[in-house]
C-alpha cells in the first residue's frame, strides 16, 4: 500500500523534472505580458487639454494637473503629477480622459529606494510662456 503511493508521487515529479521548464529567467528575459496589462501611466501632451477631468475621476485624488492661461484665454498644460504610493491602478483616470491624452504603459518595475521617488512626473513645464506657445502653434 506504501510503495504503491510512493511509487506514484515519483512518478509525478519525474514527470515535471523532465518536463518544460515554466521559469523565465527574469532580468535576461522579459516576461510576455497582455494587451491589457497596467503599468506605468503614459501622457500625450499634445492631446491634453489641462481640463483635470482625469485628476477628478481619481478615488484617491493622486494626480495633480497645473494649467496656464494664456492671453487668448485658452489653457495649456504646465505640469502633470501623479503620486504612484497612493494609486490603486483603477483605470478610471484614462477611462475618463475626453481627448485620450492617457494611456497605460508596458512598464511594470516601480521599485524605488526612497519614498519620495514614488512621485512619478509625467509632464513638468520649465519652460518660458512664450516657448510653450510657439510649440503649440
Amino acid at each position: 500500500m506504501y510503495g504503491k503511493g510512493l511509487l506514484t508521487g515519483l512518478g509525478i515529479t519525474l514527470k515535471h523534472f523532465f518536463g518544460k521548464a515554466v521559469t523565465e529567467q527574469y532580468p535576461e528575459q522579459r516576461p510576455k505580458l497582455s494587451p491589457r496589462f497596467q503599468g506605468f501611466l503614459a501622457l500625450d501632451t499634445g492631446k491634453c487639454t489641462a481640463c483635470g477631468i482625469c485628476a477628478n475621476s481619481c478615488p484617491n485624488g493622486v494626480i495633480t494637473v497645473s494649467s496656464e492661461r494664456d492671453e487668448n484665454k485658452k489653457r495649456y498644460l504646465t505640469g502633470y503629477k501623479v503620486e504612484l504610493e497612493y494609486c490603486l491602478f483603477c483605470g478610471l483616470c484614462v477611462e475618463a480622459c475626453p481627448q485620450e491624452a492617457l494611456s497605460w504603459t508596458q512598464e511594470f518595475e516601480h521599485a524605488c529606494y526612497h519614498r519620495e521617488d514614488t512621485v512619478y512626473k509625467l509632464y513638468e513645464l520649465t519652460a518660458s510662456r512664450e516657448a510653450v506657445a510657439a510649440s503649440n502653434s
